[in-house]
């Protein structure tokens, strides 16, 4: 079993004369980050901290009966609604559902958008995921992050045991009091049954991370620590 921290329940707005975070979060498709840390998120974002999601797609092959263009408008405007109730910046990194490719000009792009960033924290998928989308952003933010090393990188999880596979967590955040933000970012994604989404899969999950802390519910993630020998996420 790997040792978990969980973190401090009590935090600080960054106006209250913390440093204020930059949070970048790195995912496939809309509502994979709404689906694995938008409860984080959406906590960083109520305590003032800058937060910017980053979807490689747009989901173009999530609708069925509609084309990619179409497909596409209606995700993206889902992602808007979603990013809002979060608190976060919705960005689009412009590849394609279900084509998705780790090539040199793409990893350079996500390195030259994380340097403007400059984030102090940065979230994407678990690398060993069965969707080619999830691991794809895992990789390009892997190797962006490799190259800069300016932040702390964590791994969040989405179904674990139907698509996140062999995660075992060091790290845990307590999103008992933002359930509902979460809830409402995932419902955004009407074309997905974001509904359905929660209940088959996110709230038995945070239900179940959150009894392996002790709290209501949680989000897990695993910190790729290699320099930085401190699980906790700051300022949560």
């Amino acid at each position: 079993m790997v040792a978990a921290n969980s973190l401090p329940l009590v935090s600080a707005p960054a106006g209250s004369g913390a440093a204020r975070l930059t949070v970048v979060c790195v995912g496939g498709h809309p509502d994979d980050p709404e689906s694995g840390c938008g409860g984080t998120l959406a906590r960083y974002a109520a305590l003032g901290h800058a937060v910017t999601v980053v979807y490689l797609t747009r989901g173009e092959r999530g609708i069925a009966g509609k084309s990619l263009d179409e497909a596409a408008t209606i995700r993206s405007a889902e992602c808007e609604t979603a990013c809002k109730i979060i608190g976060a910046k919705p960005e689009f990194f412009g590849q394609i559902d279900g084509a998705t490719e780790v090539t040199q000009a793409h990893v350079d792009a996500m390195t030259r958008f994380l340097a403007v960033e400059n984030p102090d924290l940065v979230f994407t998928h678990w690398p060993v995921d069965t969707h080619m989308d999830h691991q794809v952003a895992s990789v390009l933010t892997i190797r962006a992050w490799m190259s800069l090393r300016t932040s702390r990188l964590y791994f969040f999880e989405v179904n674990s045991g139907s698509q996140t596979e062999g995660f075992l967590p060091n790290t845990y955040v307590d999103i008992s009091s933002v359930v509902e933000r979460k809830k409402a970012a995932l419902f955004a994604h009407i074309s997905q049954d974001g509904q359905g989404i929660w209940r088959q899969h996110h709230e038995i999950m945070a239900q179940w991370r959150g009894r392996e802390v002790g709290v209501a519910a949680a989000e897990a993630f695993v910190h790729l620590n290699r320099d930085d020998h401190t699980s906790n996420l700051p300022c949560l």
